[in-house]
């Protein structure tokens, strides 16, 4: 006894189902983006930068000499 088909089915969304869809995922992007970078993460990401600086400005030094 079969629980279940295996062959896949038409299970395509009708467009009215996926338009709410994409209208409800809109919304939750844009509410994110509205949120900002938590300042942790911009902490670390200035971090990151002036270490990348650091690296960069280091040949030059040499150069110089």
């Amino acid at each position: 006894m079969q629980l279940y088909d295996a062959t896949p089915k038409h299970a395509a969304l009708n467009r009215q189902i996926q338009d709410r869809i994409g209208q409800q995922l809109r919304a939750m992007y844009n509410d994110v983006v509205a949120q900002g970078i938590p300042d942790r993460f911009s902490e670390l990401l200035k971090k990151l930068d002036e270490q990348v600086e650091d690296k960069n400005q280091a040949p030059q030094a040499e150069e110089e000499r």
